[in-house]
């Protein structure tokens, strides 16, 4: 570990996760692959991560879904949708202090437009944060 430089060393990993359950979505785009791409792409670029490959699958028809993942140089966006249930799944996994998952998270359900959703954030640093009173 000692060739670290500088500061790095003392902040360690910074990772921040957002993941998301999503009920009664619109089916015009949770069943459309290439608009979830696309969504998917947006919205990496408003959490400020950079797409390293963006791959997706469409599958099983009308009782199917889409699944698009795209890897990114921070970590990784996931959505899979399951258009039988008009049901999706958000995954947004982020590293370093730039990014904001929440951003990017934010626009993909505005794109999905649910009827309700869950989320729940995980704190994926290396080290606790304290905040300093």
């Amino acid at each position: 570990m000692e060739e670290m430089k500088g500061d790095r060393k003392d902040k360690g990993v910074i990772g921040k996760h957002v993941y998301s359950n999503l009920y009664d979505v619109d089916l015009s785009v949770a069943a459309e692959e290439e608009k979830l791409r696309k969504i998917v792409a947006e919205a990496a670029e408003l959490g400020k991560m950079r797409i390293w490959d963006l791959r997706s699958w469409s599958f099983g028809g009308d009782k199917g879904g889409v699944s698009v993942i795209a890897l990114v140089v921070e970590s990784h966006i996931a959505v899979h949708t399951w258009i039988e249930y008009r049901y999706s799944t958000v995954d947004v996994y982020t590293c370093g202090e730039e990014s904001d998952p929440f951003k990017a998270f934010e626009h993909i359900v505005k794109a999905l437009k649910p009827r309700f959703y869950t989320f729940n954030y995980a704190d994926r640093s290396n080290l606790p944060r304290i905040e300093k009173i």
